[in-house]
């Protein structure tokens, strides 16, 4: 019985062929699903480390070494699921990663001091409303930083080809080129 579909066209000699176990990045709306995912397990397992840790010192310093744990963990997870690097980040990702996450804390402290300033005694609802607001906007900026910045193209796998040798020339070596930009 024959199969329906056309057969695989197979590659000629001196046609590039993909090398096995290169990674592609992921597109732009699977990447922030991804950061959205990582950054809010990581943060809601933070929130529960807080008070945790706070039994056995000042909650100021628990909540100090919590971030910075968290923040080290979420660097991990980006580099690796959430932009494909295909490696782990270095120092200098880890501090630009820092540094977004400090602007991003800046963001949402400068938004609930202006609402402190325009209402004297807010309600709940307002500093929620306020607060997660400028979260999403702070994080939506950080995630773009990341992004287009600490974790663009530079260290991150491109898929290669490799060319064939000739027929004729079993001398010479295989040589690689990029199939594409990611």
């Amino acid at each position: 019985m024959e199969s329906p579909l056309p057969p695989k066209p197979q590659p000629t000699r001196g046609e590039p062929q993909p090398v096995r176990g290169t990674l592609a990045a992921p597109g732009p709306l699977a990447s922030f699903l991804r950061f959205v995912i990582c950054g809010g397990g990581v943060g809601l397992l933070a929130g529960l480390a807080v008070p945790l840790l706070a039994v056995t010192m000042p909650w100021a310093a628990a909540n100090a070494v919590i971030t910075v744990a968290s923040t080290l963990l979420c660097t991990e997870l980006h580099a690796l699921f959430t932009f494909g690097t295909g490696r782990r980040p270095g120092w200098r990702r880890h501090l630009q990663s820092a540094g977004s996450a400090t602007a991003a804390y800046v963001v949402t402290c400068a938004a609930m001091f202006i609402l402190q300033s325009v209402r004297s005694s807010p309600s709940l609802l307002w500093e929620q409303a306020v607060y997660l607001s400028a979260s999403g906007l702070a994080g939506t900026g950080r995630f773009l930083v990341l992004r287009l910045f600490v974790f663009a193209g530079g260290d991150r796998k491109q898929a290669t080809t490799r060319t064939p040798r000739p027929a004729n020339d079993w001398n010479a070596p295989f040589v690689r080129t990029k199939a594409f930009a990611g």
